[in-house]
């Protein structure tokens, strides 16, 4: 069967857990988690697979070993696609990303270069610009306080410089058309307008 849409079962779920994040709760109502959640996440990435690639669903556990939370659930369930997007669905509504999330440290120097280059550093300024006239967020949960060392903290793109990650994200809050096809048709309209981004980062990052 293909994507027809998320439940309002999935963010009752997502919801439950914040409120009782324990093996419990999870054990409870993992049938619930099972056909609303993980069910419907499947089928939608069945059907983006034929233009975005195969998926990679991560596992619902958090890794406790060296964090002083120690919740054991994820409250939101994320996914990679070999296409180079991520989708994230949780008790606040749906989300998607398209780039690097976080750079090893040879990425960050193609990326610094290739921001500090006059050519490929306007032209991804010009697409971020593209990104934002369509309500689309180019995002680093990183940024370092000041301008790396090497890099003119003058330059045009200092702050783009300052950036340990590079991502288009773009979040949907709760909406009815999160139960529909609508859900599916929002994230494809938003990994083809940040697809620009995902190949600037290919040729020059890697």
């Amino acid at each position: 069967m293909g994507f027809s849409g998320f439940p309002a079962e999935a963010l009752e779920f997502y919801e439950g857990l914040e409120a009782d994040n324990s093996k419990t709760y999870w054990t409870a109502n993992k049938a619930t988690y099972d056909d609303c959640v993980r069910g419907p996440m499947d089928a939608l990435l069945a059907d983006l697979a034929p233009r975005w690639g195969a998926a990679k669903v991560f596992r619902p556990y958090r890794d406790i070993r060296f964090s002083a939370d120690k919740t054991p659930y994820k409250t939101h369930i994320g996914a990679t696609l070999e296409g180079g997007g991520y989708i994230q669905l949780g008790s606040d509504g749906l989300a998607a990303g398209v780039g690097i999330w976080h750079m090893e440290s040879d990425q960050l120097q193609r990326f610094r270069d290739a921001v500090a280059d006059d050519k490929s550093g306007a032209a991804v300024e010009t697409l971020m610009k593209t990104l934002s006239r369509k309500g689309i967020d180019v995002i680093s949960r990183e940024q370092l306080k000041t301008v790396p060392r090497g890099f003119d903290r003058d330059h045009p793109r200092a702050d783009l410089l300052r950036y340990k990650g590079f991502a288009a994200w773009r979040n949907w809050p709760v909406e009815p058309w999160l139960g529909t096809v609508k859900a599916r048709e929002n994230v494809e309209k938003f990994f083809e307008a940040a697809a620009p981004l995902r190949d600037w980062l290919r040729q020059h990052v890697g």
